[in-house]
């Protein structure tokens, strides 16, 4: 079965970035098409540049830090499409700033949005696909700073290593049940995300805490890459019911040189 013609996706944070190349995406192989973002007018566009290509797309404005408005989402899409068989928690935010120095209205809102709604998504969603019993896929965006931690980025990390962590399990649970689970961990990509997380900060946030300080120059280290190209491999990653979904080259040292340090651990055991 082809896993996008005629199958319907949702993708959260699908008003610009990722999300919305995501959604271009699967279009162009024949999904239908449920946006979901709190920015309606980026949404919008969206939409109406799908549903000029001939796609069946609708938008939906949706708080994924609020399960209730995830599960509004759910039935939405259910009632104009009649199912739902990719689901794409990919709606986030940035956090820079060290750890020490965080307010604690900012650990909230990261782990609301970032955390919560992935889990809000798995909640709403994935009971649907079991029910459908249609297959399907799930793809959760977590980071490459939720496999390694990183100076500048420890709240970020937090809230991104737990969507790692839920993913793994989740994949275990639901191949027995022929729904693939993916999880996307970028490094640096083409978005807006660091001024859309600054703009789209709820008011009562910002007369709390200033918006988090962005990280020194030179602190984040890696290749820029497009996020047409990760929406390409997330595709692969479908097709081939990938879990893992790295997108720079640099990925393979770092993570070597974090499985070398664990592998090292070990030695104090031989004694």
């Amino acid at each position: 079965m082809d896993p996008f013609r005629g199958r319907v996706a949702v993708v959260t944070g699908g008003g610009g970035g990722i999300g919305a190349e995501l959604a271009r995406a699967f279009a162009a192989r024949g999904s239908k098409i449920v946006l979901a973002d709190v920015d309606e007018a980026a949404m919008a566009k969206v939409e109406a540049e799908l549903a000029a290509g001939g796609a069946a797309v609708c938008s939906i404005r949706t708080d994924v830090s609020k399960r209730e408005r995830v599960e509004a989402l759910a039935e939405a899409a259910v009632q104009r499409f009649g199912s739902v068989h990719i689901v794409c928690n990919n709606a986030g935010i940035a956090t820079f700033g060290e750890i020490v120095k965080s307010p604690h209205e900012d650990w909230e809102f990261t782990m609301g949005v970032n955390f919560w709604g992935v889990v809000h998504g798995v909640e709403c969603f994935v009971p649907r696909l079991l029910a459908q019993g249609e297959g399907g896929h799930v793809v959760n965006t977590a980071s490459m700073a939720g496999l390694v931690g990183m100076r500048w980025l420890g709240v970020y990390c937090a809230s991104k290593f737990a969507v790692v962590g839920l993913t793994e399990a989740l994949h275990r649970e639901l191949e027995p049940h022929g729904i693939g689970v993916s999880v996307l961990c970028p490094m640096i990509v083409e978005t807006s995300i660091n001024e859309n997380s600054v703009r789209l900060r709820p008011a009562h946030l910002r007369s709390q805490a200033p918006p988090p300080a962005p990280p020194p120059t030179g602190a984040m280290k890696g290749g820029i890459v497009s996020a047409v190209s990760v929406a390409k491999r997330v595709v692969r990653a479908i097709e081939e019911r990938r879990l893992y979904v790295l997108t720079h080259p640099e990925q393979r040292e770092i993570l070597r040189r974090r499985a070398a340090r664990l592998e090292a651990a070990f030695e104090d055991l031989a004694g």
